[in-house]
Parts: C-alpha cells; structure tokens; sequence
C-alpha cells in the first residue's frame, strides 16, 4: 500500500508540474476513502480557490473517471468564501485501480486541476493449510501455506511464532517474524531462532488496506516435523557365483541420505513398466537395515522404473519426496505358445526332391507366453537321430523348402535367447478326407468377416480357416479350430474394410486332412462403382429409345437388383422408372416435341447404388413446322430455279436479239460496234429508226478501188464537190437482191438514200476521208425538225469501175471541210478501221 502511495504521489506531483503557474493551487480534490471493496460507492468533491484569475467568473466544474468522458458532478455551489464547490458519486466503482480527475474547461479542452487515486478489491482471505517440517540439509523449519484468492490489493503476508511450553497455551518469548519474498507462499526460520525440543506457536498473518486475517495457530516441536532426504537406489551386478536372475524378478539395492543414516527408518517402493498408460504398483515396506531386495512378479523382457521414499520410524515425521527413478530389465523366459501350422505340397523337382510350403500361427499358452525372436524349422533325416538339419530360420509366418520325396515329418520351434519353445511335429499328409458340405461368409462390419459351413460325415476333429486378399494375395492368415463341432467361426485378424478376401476352410481327420472349399466376400461391400452407359438408338416428336450394355458382375460382389432411369424436362419435371436387371433397353414415351431432357441410369445392389454418366437428348419438332420447313424449301428451290432461267435468256447471244433489239449508241460507239461477229453476207434485221416507210439498211458491201488517186484534199470544197474516182461503197439500201442505183433525193419514198460516203482504202495506212451530204429526209423521222445542210451528205452511187463525180447543181447539198465534231464520224476516223478490216 506505502509503494502504490507513493507512485500515485509521483504521479500526482508530475501533473502538477506540467499545469500552467497560474492554475498549479487552483483546484483540490477531497475522496472519502481512496481504497475501498471492489463495487462499493466512493463520494469526492472538488473545490476551486478564488485565486484563480484566468477562470470563468462561474467555471462548470467537470469529472473525468480514467479515460471515460468528462461529465459534471451532482451538485455545484459557491461558499461565502468566493470558492467553487463541485461534489460528485461514483455509485459503484468497477476498477481495480484508476484516477478521478477534476476540471475545468480551458479554451477548447478541458485542463485537469487535481487527481486523485483510487483501488478497489477484497480483504484477505484467511490462509489455510498450514504445514512445517524439518529440513536437515539447510538446518531450518519451514512452513508453507495456501494464500487464498487474489485480493487485486497489495498484500503483506508474515509468519509469527513464538516459544510456548505444554499444550501451547501459554506465549514465552517471541520469535524472528519471517516475511517471504514477492509472490511466494514459504517462509523458513533459521536454526538459531529455534529451541529444539521444545514446542512452538506458528500461525500466518495475511494485511491490506480492507483487513487483516490470520490462520489457525500450529503447534509443533521443530524435532517432530523432520523431513528426511530420498534414499539413491542403484542396480545389483550378477555375480558370477550366484545363479542368474529369474525372468520375472529385477535385483537391486539403496543407500540412505548419509545425515539420516544413525535414524531408524521405514521406506517404500514403488514401480511401472515403460508402457503407455501403466501405473505405478507401490510394495511397502521396506526394512532400512537391509540394503538389497529382490523384486518379482514382473513381465519378463520389460523395462520398469522403480522409486523409493523414507520416513523415521517409529518417531513421527514426514515422508521424503521420492527418489530419482531407477530403470531397469527384466530377463527374458523361453516361449511358451502353441504353433498352429499347415503346409502345401509344390511342384515336384526331380524324382527325388519336393517343394513344400508351410505355414504357422503363434497362439500362447498363458498371459506371459515369452518374447519371440524368430522361428526354427528342421528336419531329421529317418535311420539318423542324430542329425539335423535346419530348412528355414525366419521371423516371417512361413516357409518355403525342398525335401526328399520320402520324408514325411519336420519339427518347428520358437526360440529367443532364454530358450525354444515346445517342438511342434509337422507331418505331410495326404488330402484324401471329405470336404464341407457347404460354405458361405458375410461382413458383420469393416473390420470382421463371418464364415458358416456345414459339417461333412463323419465329423471332423476340427478345422482349418485360412483367409487373405484374393484371388491374387499371397499374405494369408490361419486360424485353427480344434472343436470338430462347430460350425462357424468369426475373423477379426488382418481385415481391412472394402477389400475383396479369399477364405478357405479345410476339415481335419485323424491322419489326413479334407479337401478344401473356398468362398469370397468383401469385407464391406459397397455399391457398384459404375452404371452402364446411356446411349441413344432413336428418337422421335414424343419418344426416345435408349439402350446400354451391363457391366460383367464381379467377383465376390452382390449382383445387381434392378436399374432405375431417371429423366427431367427444362421445367424441373423428375420421371423415373423401375426396370430389372435384364433389360438392356427402354422406350421413353409422353415426351414433349422440341423438348430438351437429361437422363441418367442408377444401378442398385443390395450394397448401394451407383449412377451413369448423364445424356442429354432433344426430341424431334412437330408436323407443322416440318410442312413450313418443306414449303419453304421447295419456295427457296423454286425462286433459284427462276433466277438460272432469267440468267440464261439473258446472257445467250442467241437468244437476246429476238426479243428486244440492240441499237448501238452513235455518240459512244465505232462502225466497228454496228457489224456483227457474223460473216459480211449475213443479213442484219436492223429495225428502222424512222417511219414504217423507211427501207432498211440490209447490206454492207466493200469495194476496193481499182488504183491509188492521189490527196483530194486541197480541192476547193466551198465551190464544187469533187469526189475521188475510185471509192468504197460502203452502203447500200434496198432488199438483198436490190441494184445499184441512183438515189432519188426525194422524201417520203422508198427509193435507196445515201447519208454519206467515206473515201479511202483499207489497205491504205492513211486514215479515210468521209463526205456529208444534205438530206431533206430527217434522221429521226417525223419527230423532229429536217437536218441541216451540213448535218447530212448524201451518197450517190457510181459503178464498181468508175468513181463517183459530184454534181455541180447540188452546190448547197454538199459541203466539204474537216467535219470532226460529228461522233459517229469520228469513231469512223479514229477507231473503225480496225471495225472493217476483216471485210
């Protein structure tokens, strides 16, 4: 309590330094009681001096519990003296230890004036248990003691006694007040504060702040109370004289702690193997004068761990703590089991040697049936008792050996290194008994097998059950039944669950041995580990036909029971069905046209049930959509159809002119473009441009001239229209048999019209020369007006031999020049001779 004051004082005194100088005497804080009972009430109040100038006139006086919000006290008064007064409750206080702070506000936060402390907690309890013994190694008494529960206030604990004679009625002289260190429940008195033989008065005294309690006063003479040492125990070495120790019993031997060694004592002992969960075996007791013992009914070939403690006897006294432990073996005891075997005969290697195989299982004979360290088989040749010779010397359960074909015994034995056990005779015979008249096994659970037989005639001596993981495994388990009776037995030994095991059973006759029947089982069968496949073999508009394969039953499992298809529509609709195990195939009707579904096939065995690999099927559309689908079809088949038929007329050469006509462009287009790809002699059904009267071109002929005449181009064209002697008539008009005539320039008949005549030769390199004529007869027919004088030249025929001369009458139908805005002449002039080279 003093060291807590004092830090609080620190504290305290620290906050008061950093306040400002002018607010280090303004408040005080007065509680009613700076310690009390955890929960209780604590009143405080807080007073302001007047002194404080930089304070409000009227400053609110707030309260600060720890860390909590600032709050107001109850009540707030100025005395006559000019002070303020602020007084305030804590209903219970919760905290073992914190601070009350009183403020006031300071600007924008609050500045504390004053601090109080306050702790909370119990009073002492009273300590119990009170013991003290002896100690002859340090010389002194010490006691210890149980404190009680945490008080959560600094507490004092001393141990007072005093010197007292009788019964301790009856205070003498005082003794050294004992204080033990920080957080310790013992304290010990020294020797020289002691009067031996004499009793003493020894009691605790627990003190804080909320109390003080004492324990019951103890009563004792510091000699009664002595607290000896542990004895050292150590290990006897066999002597070479003595006879070696019994496998059950463990020689060993002790010292007393020296200081006691003139004390008459009594100890005990105590022992447990070096396994898991033994317990200590305790043997009392034991004569201290006696240094050695021998200790027995122990398990041979095991580990123990051996204790002692001492106390005086028969003076009173405490016992010592127990001794180190001591670890010792026991010796080992021959093996005492009975060896269950079997053999089997193998291949024959020559005619004078044989194979054989055999097995054995321990089984002992008692509780402590000895260590075995391995396994000795041999065999005496007959004629030769002294011989013997070892086949196999193993730790395993069986062996393989060869042998001559006339022996018929070998003698097995367990062996470790305190001896062999019994020998078991093995002898070769022959399987010529009756074998079960029936055989079955079923798994009660994971871990056991049950195996039921029935009994041949006669009944046999007992029976031979031999089981392991089949039909390949190789490890096998024995069990031998020597009650002939029985019928059926239950394996316990090397099951591991869901595993497939072979289990064999043989009866055994006096002499021979019964031929052997076997079964499988699992040992907990599940269900098949996969359904047949779903596949699909037709569908329909409302029908589906499914089809699978069965799995191969396996061999020691349940058959199948019956299969169940399951199948659910996009709505969540679940149908299902119940068939037997030999339908391969099933017929889905009531489906929905257009419809998508998922199946799935669940096989079930008496173990559990396994399901397929889901298949998904969309059934076929309804009538009228396949009629729709049709009709458009054949629509779609018959508009191609349509289209090649119009592609062809339009694309045939044959067949484009009869049906409407081609009429070249004369501003885009050459003589060339006006003859066909035909023969010169072909007739040409050109349609009239103009009137119904109008005679139609009907043949181009060439004429070549007969010799070469010279430029006509610097001849006067505005006076006279000459013409070169000899020219190509390239147009004529009339029928096919028309002769060459003069035309009638007159408009309106049907007599040939020339519109002009184009000079020149096609050998010739030099481009041709053209002459326009006027016409009174339109181009155009009566849709428009007469062409001008310059927009016709009229062609007059001469004959083949002789050129044809212009008329000097026809001065204003004939003009000469360089007419070369005229398109189709242009097209002559430039681009038709190659038109008309192959005239």
């Amino acid at each position: 309590m003093a060291g807590l004051g004092a830090c609080g004082l620190a504290r305290a005194a620290l906050i008061i330094l950093l306040l400002p100088g002018s607010l280090e005497k303004c408040g005080q804080i007065n509680i009613s009681a700076p310690v009390v009972r955890l929960g209780d009430p604590v009143t405080a109040s807080c007073t302001i001096s007047q002194n404080c100038s930089h304070l409000d006139p009227e400053p609110q006086i707030l309260w600060r519990l720890g860390k909590e919000q600032e709050q107001p006290g109850q009540r707030q008064q100025r005395l006559p003296d000019g002070t303020w007064k602020s007084t305030i409750t804590l209903p219970y206080l919760n905290h073992t230890h914190t601070f009350l702070s009183c403020c006031v506000q300071w600007g924008n936060h609050p500045q504390i004036l004053d601090q109080a402390e306050l702790q909370a907690g119990y009073p002492p309890a009273v300590p119990s248990n009170l013991s003290c013994f002896m100690n002859l190694t340090t010389n002194s008494l010490t006691c210890q003691w149980e404190p009680g529960p945490n008080t959560y206030l600094p507490t004092t604990f001393i141990l007072k006694s005093f010197k007292s004679r009788g019964n301790c009625q009856t205070q003498e002289d005082s003794v050294f007040d004992c204080v033990p260190e920080k957080r310790h429940s013992y304290c010990s008195i020294p020797r020289k504060q002691l009067l031996l033989y004499q009793n003493m008065v020894i009691w605790v005294r627990a003190e804080n702040a909320l109390g003080v309690r004492e324990s019951p006063q103890l009563c004792l003479d510091p000699v009664d109370v002595v607290k000896l040492e542990p004895p050292t125990l150590w290990a006897l070495e066999p002597s070479p004289q003595a006879a070696p120790p019994q496998p059950h019993c463990l020689c060993f031997g002790w010292e007393p702690w020296k200081p006691s060694i003139y004390m008459d004592q009594e100890c005990e002992l105590r022992h447990r193997p070096q396994q898991e969960g033994a317990s200590w075996a305790q043997v009392a007791p034991l004569p201290s004068s006696i240094h050695q013992y021998e200790l027995c009914g122990l398990l041979p070939a095991t580990v123990y761990a051996l204790q002692m403690r001492c106390i005086r006897s028969p003076l009173p006294g405490y016992w010592s703590s127990w001794s180190p432990s001591l670890e010792l073996r026991t010796t080992e005891c021959a093996p005492a089991i009975r060896l269950d075997t079997w053999w089997r005969r193998q291949r024959q290697l020559n005619p004078e040697m044989v194979g054989g195989q055999l097995f054995w299982k321990p089984t002992a004979l008692e509780e402590d049936s000895g260590r075995i360290q391995g396994y000795l088989l041999s065999w005496s040749p007959s004629g030769q008792p002294g011989l013997v010779m070892s086949l196999c010397n193993t730790t395993e359960f069986s062996c393989t050996f060869s042998l001559p074909s006339a022996a018929q015994e070998v003698t097995l034995v367990a062996y470790n290194t305190a001896g062999t056990s019994q020998p078991t005779p093995v002898v070769f015979l022959e399987s010529k008994g009756p074998p079960l008249a029936g055989l079955r096994a079923i798994a009660l659970d994971p871990h056991s097998l049950w195996v039921g037989w029935e009994p041949p005639s006669p009944q046999p001596q007992g029976y031979l059950i031999e089981w392991g993981l089949g039909p390949t495994g190789s490890n096998k388990t024995l069990k031998m039944e020597h009650n002939g009776s029985i019928t059926e037995t239950l394996l316990r030994e090397n099951i591991r669950p869901f595993q497939l095991y072979e289990i064999t059973v043989s009866p055994l006759y006096p002499g021979t041995v019964g031929h052997s029947q076997h079964v499988y089982t699992y040992s907990k069968e599940i269900g098949p580990p996969h359904a047949p496949e779903l596949h699909l073999k037709h569908i329909g508009k409302t029908w589906a036909k499914l089809e699978w394969v069965p799995k191969p039953p396996e061999l020691g499992k349940s058959p199948l029971d019956h299969y169940t298809i399951f199948w659910t529509n996009t709505k969540d609709q679940s149908y299902s069905t119940i068939l037997n195990t030999s339908s391969h195939s099933f017929v889905l009707h009531g489906l929905e046209p257009a419809s998508l579904y998922h199946i799935h096939l669940m096989a079930t065995s008496q173990a559990g049930a396994s399901n397929s690999t889901g298949l998904t099927l969309m059934t076929l559309a309804s009538g009228n959509l396949e009629l729709y689908i049709f009709l458009g079809l054949f629509g779609l088949l018959v508009v191609l159809i349509c289209l090649c038929v119009a592609t062809w007329f339009w694309c045939s050469p044959s067949r484009k002119n009869p049906l409407w006509p081609s009429v070249p462009d004369p501003a885009h287009s050459s003589l060339g473009s006006w003859i066909p790809k035909a023969m010169a002699e072909e007739i040409f059904p050109l349609p009239s441009l103009w009137d119904s009267g109008m005679p139609p071109i009907t043949k181009i002929t060439v004429l070549e001239e007969e010799k070469k005449l010279g430029s006509w181009e610097s001849s006067d064209s505005s006076e006279t229209c000459g013409l070169p002697t000899t020219v190509q008539a390239y147009i004529l008009q009339g029928g096919p048999k028309a002769t060459s005539t003069p035309p009638q320039a007159q408009f309106g008949t049907s007599d040939q019209v020339f519109y002009g005549q184009v000079l020149g030769s096609p050998t010739s390199p030099r481009p041709g020369h053209y002459i326009r004529c006027d016409s009174t007869q339109p181009l155009l027919g009566s849709l428009t007006p007469s062409p001008k004088y310059y927009e016709n030249i009229w062609f007059q025929n001469s004959p083949l031999e002789t050129p044809m001369a212009p008329l000097p009458s026809q001065e204003d139908d004939c003009v000469f020049g360089p007419l070369l805005d005229f398109p189709l002449l242009q097209g002559l002039r430039v681009h038709g001779m190659e038109g008309l080279g192959a005239f």
